[in-house]
């Protein structure tokens, strides 16, 4: 049998370590009194899912035959198939995979036959054909950037050549593919396409977005934060506004006072323009929650629980949103907004 040695401790780390255990046991104690993080808005409630379940049934409904949705007096439209196509993307779905992939498939062909060789996607050329240009090319950037394809790069490709040749000498663009006049509105359009083309790897001319940005800086109220339809032309609304601070971030501002003032003035707008809840609606409200998701943290657990309650309440029987635009078009709309924290859209990803 062996006998148990005994190592005699210092005093002076028998005193250290005893100091050691007390400072260990406060600073257990203080973590414990702690109160516990905040825990983060609940983004997709089990209501905001079954209404999008439901939209996008009704939206899979009403593709035609030659694979296009329509708006409302416009017909057939390659805009409205884009963002259709793109409310399918934001739940998963992909060109043949997915629920909804075959529908997805239908929304590519039709854009892709509705390419020209100028580089224009447009169906119908009579109805401002620049928006539809823009919601189409972002459509693609998006479907390249998950899917590449020899097809979609081509197109794309001349899609952005074509934004890019025709912005005007203020830096934005107007309804016709001719550098002659420019509006925030379709500005936004193209900054988006441009962004999501970039995003997927396709050349996209510095200069070109350099100048766009010149131009939303110069469309922005002074007085208010706000931003104008024009340059020089028109106060502050909540549409034009949201579309403003949208484009600021997707050109690659993220910080600064502009943005700020942008920020502030459409939460105030949702308060002090009850009109903005008429007024183009669903084109407002998607610019909207992009700018509060980019802003993050406080803008964000602000703004989408206000905005997704508010779409589940508006949504109709048959699971569709109406608008002035049709209900295929506020439809696609709703379900682009309700389903950006699925961050499955690669331009929706931080």
């Amino acid at each position: 049998m062996t006998t148990a040695r005994h190592t005699k401790i210092n005093p002076r780390y028998a005193t250290l370590f005893v100091m050691a255990l007390t400072l260990i046991s406060v600073f257990t104690r203080s973590l414990c009194a702690q109160p516990a993080p905040q825990a983060d808005v609940i983004e997709l409630n089990s209501a905001a899912r079954q209404a999008i379940q439901r939209g996008l049934t009704f939206l899979a409904s009403k593709q035609a035959e030659d694979n296009s949705y329509g708006a409302q007096r416009y017909g057939r439209h390659v805009g409205v198939t884009a963002l259709a196509s793109l409310a399918f993307m934001a739940d998963g779905s992909l060109p043949g995979r997915g629920p909804y992939g075959d529908h997805v498939q239908g929304g590519l062909d039709f854009v892709l036959e509705s390419a020209q060789e100028t580089g224009l996607v447009a169906a119908d050329t009579s109805h401002g054909p620049m928006y539809g240009h823009g919601f189409a090319t972002l459509f693609l950037g998006e479907i390249y950037g998950q899917t590449p394809d020899p097809r979609v790069r081509e197109a794309l490709i001349k899609a952005v050549h074509l934004i890019a040749t025709t912005q005007n000498n203020q830096g934005g663009w107007r309804y016709h593919p001719r550098p002659y006049d420019a509006d925030i509105s379709v500005t936004i359009c193209q900054i988006m396409a441009l962004r999501s083309a970039r995003n997927a790897g396709i050349s996209v001319p510095k200069d070109t977005i350099e100048r766009a940005l010149s131009y939303v800086r110069q469309c922005q109220n002074p007085d208010d934060g706000g931003f104008r339809y024009m340059l020089n032309s028109g106060r502050s609304a909540f549409p034009r506004s949201a579309a403003g601070v949208a484009s600021l971030y997707y050109a690659g501002v993220y910080e600064g006072d502009e943005l700020n003032q942008g920020l502030e003035y459409l939460l105030l707008a949702t308060e002090a323009q009850p009109e903005h809840r008429i007024s183009h609606y669903f084109y407002g409200h998607y610019y909207a929650v992009q700018a509060m998701y980019m802003a993050g943290g406080d803008y964000w657990r602000r703004w989408f629980p206000m905005i997704r309650d508010e779409l589940i309440e508006q949504q109709q029987d048959a699971g569709q949103w109406q608008s002035n635009h049709g209900e295929v078009y506020g439809t696609a709309m709703a379900l682009l907004i309700l389903q950006i924290p699925n961050r499955l859209l690669p331009i929706f990803q931080r």
